[in-house]
């Protein structure tokens, strides 16, 4: 799937008053299809008592489903407030293996500003898995998706 068909499928859910939940569902399965190359696609929700909690995911099933701030590639990733695309992380001495297979592991941060709401994050079984054009897709999932929990702050929910 391309990204620009994804974020207008992502449009048109919001304008036919989609929950909020169902609109993450299909962001993450949209996601999950941009490149084959990627095995496992979650959101991590970002809670005020520093930890980040699964959402919706397409993949494997994890043991993962709350990870601390500054734990493993997810929460270093909000810990230094900066994307993390680890092209081997059998190289990092912190990191959260969710599958054996897992080679390579993008994070990229849904913020508004210096508002960390949640995070994309993405494994792949091949190492170096996320080129350039890999992170500016999913940066542009993540910048739409950004919106989205602005609209909900500002709705109340």
């Amino acid at each position: 799937m391309q990204v620009a068909e994804l974020l207008r499928q992502l449009d048109a859910l919001v304008t036919r008053g989609a929950p909020f939940e169902a609109v993450l569902e299909a962001a993450v399965r949209g996601t999950h299809q941009i490149d084959p190359r990627f095995d496992w696609t979650g959101i991590y929700e970002l809670y005020p008592d520093d930890v980040l909690r699964l959402g919706p995911f397409v993949g494997s099933p994890t043991d993962h489903v709350f990870i601390g701030v500054g734990t493993g590639v997810c929460g270093t990733a909000v810990a230094e407030k900066r994307n993390q695309n680890i092209p081997d992380v059998r190289r990092i001495t912190n990191y959260l293996a969710c599958s054996t297979e897992t080679r390579s592991e993008l994070v990229i941060l849904i913020r508004s500003g210096d508002t960390i709401h949640a995070q994309v994050d993405i494994d792949s079984h091949q190492v170096a898995a996320f080129d350039d054009d890999t992170v500016a897709q999913v940066q542009a999932v993540a910048d739409w998706l950004a919106r989205l929990y602005d609209a909900r702050a500002s709705a109340g929910d």
